[in-house]
């Protein structure tokens, strides 16, 4: 099914939406955007060139249909910048950040138009802020608290002084492990045995120059047996010269005997 719908369900009864309507017929995946200061739900998809927004009410129909915007490119993925990032002055209520296929990235500006230049209350109510309300050890241990808001009247304006980072150093897991018995552990070696094993090694050292003293001399035997056969054959004789001579000498004998 390549069908998308959009629903509204409210957090105790996931089961059972409020509204569901079907949007449309695309296999894009729906990157929905939502901004809790004026109520406002940005539908984006995959692939898609347009992106639909609504207003949520608590009275039926719930879910309002406000307009689209199309552009002729399709976008690959969107992102949207934080309330306290928008410009207060000219009525900006959203600022997206769109990824087109030719990779660049489109900013997309949502205004509301107001001949007003004063602050806009209804627009800009008090925002979340950068400042979080729990540390990262008071959220593992269960604890909770709304987030702290900032107000957007004079714009925003980063924190002039943040607190302190203060790092806890907490004893590491690996120095529980209790440590092995001096029963378990190994002795120390004793200087004769130390003795030992040096005496042992100069045996052994010993042996070794003797055969490479034996080996030196079969090598220089060996030399001199190839350097004779190479006298008796002449300059790149094989050595069985010598064995061919004497073969004909024995065959002069046995042929004079049998002739006699």
């Amino acid at each position: 099914m390549s069908e998308r719908q959009y629903s509204l369900r409210t957090p105790d009864a996931l089961g059972e939406p409020i509204v569901m309507v079907e949007l449309d017929t695309s296999n894009g995946v729906m990157f929905p955007l939502y901004d809790p200061d004026t109520n406002l739900v940005y539908l984006c998809g995959k692939g898609d060139s347009v992106i639909r927004y609504f207003e949520i009410t608590p009275e039926p129909p719930f879910v309002h249909y406000i307009n689209t915007f199309q552009t002729p490119d399709p976008q690959r993925g969107i992102g949207m910048m934080p309330k306290r990032g928008c410009d207060v002055t000219s009525c900006e209520i959203s600022r997206f950040f769109r990824l087109n296929n030719s990779g660049l990235c489109q900013v997309i500006t949502m205004t509301v138009p107001r001949k007003s230049e004063l602050f806009q209350e209804d627009l800009y109510p008090d925002t979340l802020g950068d400042t979080a309300a729990l540390s990262a050890e008071e959220w593992m241990e269960g604890k909770d608290a709304e987030p702290l808001l900032i107000s957007l009247k004079d714009g925003y304006k980063p924190p002039e002084s943040k607190a302190s980072i203060t790092i806890t150093k907490r004893s590491n897991m690996l120095n529980k492990i209790p440590p092995k018995s001096k029963s378990g552990g190994a002795s120390p070696v004793s200087d004769k045995t130390l003795q030992e094993f040096a005496d042992e090694i100069r045996k052994l050292k010993a042996v070794i120059v003797k055969h490479e003293t034996r080996i030196c001399k079969l090598e220089e035997e060996l030399a001199r047996a190839k350097a004779a056969n190479v006298d008796e054959d002449g300059p790149g004789g094989d050595g069985l010269n010598a064995s061919v001579q004497m073969a004909s000498d024995e065959t002069k004998k046995l042929n004079y005997g049998i002739v006699n």
